[in-house]
């Protein structure tokens, strides 16, 4: 497994390629960003399906999956997580592996933090695909609410909750329209219940704030980079009217909404996402294998 130190941040990160080397191969480079308590795994299955036309860079956002933070960084240094430090910290990663431009496709709170990259850091992006995302309007009361159930779920996560049968399946239920595999159920879990605590309640507090419903949509406003926005019809996560709302907001994003999905549509109908996400990148299909 290959890491970098990004302020501070030890940032695990690794190559999906069509030949299978560790290493770039010379393809246009299609960087993918995780969500709120998981990692890079979850995209690992769409990485591989387009790496006949990219070289796929994956990895953890600081204090996530397999980027966990040092212990001589404290609340009180070097500790921030604002989805802009997020943004910057790809920038410095894209700058230490000398990548000049890129793609981009990220996930839910990953899509937030891509909005920010693609504003700040936008001659570095061809394109970009923002996958179930949107924009919040403020409730003072709902907020305070999700604020305290989401301070008590992210405390009390024992790990014994990863031995107990079914508890992947009933963990991502929420999350889905249409089941996952077992394996990718665990997966999901395991994530959650080994994100570091100041980084997994920092993030909820960022993402969903009274300042992130202000600036997000003047954010999705100056998008000038080419954007499409995949959103799922049932996702309750994010739902699909949040994103379209944001999607209207800048002529430069293109609003796509997949039916019978939820919060993981790459997921939950690989075929039909990587048809959209293709047609998007204008990049051909891949002929069906004779059986």
């Amino acid at each position: 497994m290959a890491y970098l130190s990004i302020n501070g941040y030890s940032h695990h990160y690794e190559w999906i390629t069509e030949t299978g080397t560790s290493e770039p191969t010379g393809k246009p480079v299609m960087v993918f960003i995780h969500g709120w308590g998981g990692s890079a795994r979850y995209w690992e299955s769409t990485a591989r399906a387009i790496a006949d036309s990219f070289d796929c860079l994956l990895y953890d956002l600081r204090g996530f999956g397999r980027s966990n933070k040092p212990p001589e960084i404290t609340d009180a240094v070097g500790c921030s997580y604002e989805l802009e430090t997020y943004a910057d910290d790809l920038a410095l990663l894209l700058d230490a592996l000398s990548i000049p431009k890129i793609y981009l496709n990220a996930h839910s709170a990953g899509a937030s933090i891509a909005v920010f990259f693609l504003n700040r850091y936008r001659d570095r992006v061809e394109r970009a695909i923002l996958t179930c995302n949107g924009i919040f309007e403020y409730d003072e009361k709902s907020f305070n609410a999700f604020y305290k159930f989401g301070g008590y779920v992210v405390k009390f996560r024992p790990r014994w909750l990863y031995g107990l049968p079914l508890m992947d399946r009933l963990f991502m239920q929420r999350f889905l329209h249409k089941p996952l595999s077992g394996a990718i159920s665990r997966s999901f879990l395991n994530d959650f219940l080994m994100a570091d605590y100041d980084a997994a309640l920092g993030t909820i507090f960022t993402c969903v704030s009274k300042r992130a419903t202000e600036v997000m949509p003047q954010e999705y406003a100056q998008i000038t980079v080419p954007t499409l926005l995949v959103a799922g019809q049932y996702d309750i996560i994010i739902p699909a009217r949040m994103g379209e709302q944001a999607a209207a907001l800048s002529d430069r994003v293109t609003y796509v909404e997949m039916p019978n999905t939820a919060h993981f549509p790459m997921l939950e109908d690989a075929p039909t996402y990587l048809k959209i996400i293709r047609e998007f990148l204008e990049i051909p299909a891949l002929e069906a294998q004779p059986v």
